[in-house]
């Protein structure tokens, strides 16, 4: 991304917090009736009537979650408010409101913010939520970013990660791995770049990889689509640590155990050439990277018909009694003990 040294910038402080809250929040608009009341007020105001609220928040903090150095302002701000929707999608709920609270180092003007903020817009109008209100405070180095989301959903239709039972089908949309790797292929082209700035780099053939990582989609076409099929998952959980790491999430707190099947996981034909380039496992990497933001599923095994040959879907395993233990059964046919390889924010 080249950067116009001769554009005019626009000191932060010129505007005041009040000032730069209306400026970044002047394109906002509502979407939904349940907003009553949305930015300018103490507190947004929701009329949910008789639908039960979904409520989740997350932290992204520059130089652990992300890299200005190849991540586009305008698509971090995208995906920010992704990560969080896909949430409120693994609680099978409907997305409806987000506020957004930034702290900034005064190293980034107000043309820096605007990119940001028409990110989240344009994620706003696609996912058609609210922006409803949000904090915006100094940041001594760099940029944070705190989204919440909130969902509604009829108590009936909500699903927890805890209702999976022994027999279950282990279900995930979609494919696996892909964001991860385009991370790694940008993570390889910043340090070509380092050496030899005059480098372009040719990302022709990691296009795919490289969307999946800068501008991921929340999955919430599949509550319609449970809907239409007639079935509701009996667990479920986003794809944003690894697989086997939510894998594991589902299975301890059902209190089950599991077997997955190394060629039943999904990957993008990409994902595998690139594997083969890098010399990395292409299991391996579909287990371990994180960021898909598809959703994982158990289903009951009565329902297997209603999924059979639905392109969003591929079934990669199975629960079984929690003294099982979690498995993954290679093409080999061996059993290898399941251990959460993903993303730990707090390791060093």
């Amino acid at each position: 991304m080249l950067e116009n040294k001769d554009q005019a910038k626009t000191s932060l402080s010129q505007l005041g917090e009040f000032g730069l809250i209306d400026h970044l929040t002047k394109h906002f608009t509502i979407n939904q009736e349940s907003t009553l009341k949305s930015i300018g007020d103490d507190a947004a105001v929701l009329d949910f009537g008789t639908k039960k609220a979904v409520v989740s928040t997350d932290l992204l903090v520059e130089g652990v979650h992300f890299d200005l150095a190849y991540m586009p302002l305008r698509h971090l701000g995208y995906k920010a408010v992704v990560a969080n929707l896909s949430d409120i999608c693994a609680m099978n709920a409907k997305p409806t409101q987000i506020t957004v609270s930034i702290a900034v180092s005064n190293r980034f003007p107000l043309e820096a913010l605007e990119e940001l903020f028409d990110g989240i817009t344009m994620a706003s109008k696609v996912y058609n939520v609210d922006v409803i209100g949000g904090d915006t405070t100094s940041s001594q180095k760099g940029l944070i970013i705190s989204i919440t989301a909130i969902g509604e959903a009829n108590l009936d239709d909500i699903v927890y990660r805890n209702g999976a039972q022994v027999s279950d089908l282990l279900v995930v949309s979609g494919d696996i791995g892909a964001a991860y790797m385009g991370l790694q292929v940008l993570e390889r082209e910043k340090q070509v770049f380092q050496v030899n700035p005059n480098n372009q780099p040719d990302l022709e053939p990691y296009t795919y990889l490289i969307e999946r990582q800068l501008k991921p989609e929340a999955r919430k076409d599949l509550k319609e689509l449970f809907e239409k099929l007639e079935f509701k998952p009996t667990s479920m959980i986003d794809v944003s640590d690894g697989l086997s790491s939510e894998i594991m999430h589902l299975c301890k707190q059902s209190n089950v155990g599991c077997n997955i099947y190394e060629e039943k996981i999904p990957v993008d034909p990409q994902l595998i050439n690139v594997c083969e380039e890098f010399n990395l496992d292409i299991t391996t990497i579909a287990l371990s990277g994180g960021e898909d933001y598809e959703l994982l599923f158990t289903i009951k095994m009565e329902d297997y018909d209603k999924i059979k040959g639905n392109p969003n879907f591929t079934v990669i395993g199975h629960m079984t009694q929690a003294s099982e233990g979690m498995h993954l059964v290679t093409r080999a046919n061996t059993k290898i003990e399941l251990k959460a390889r993903g993303w730990n924010a707090l390791s060093e």
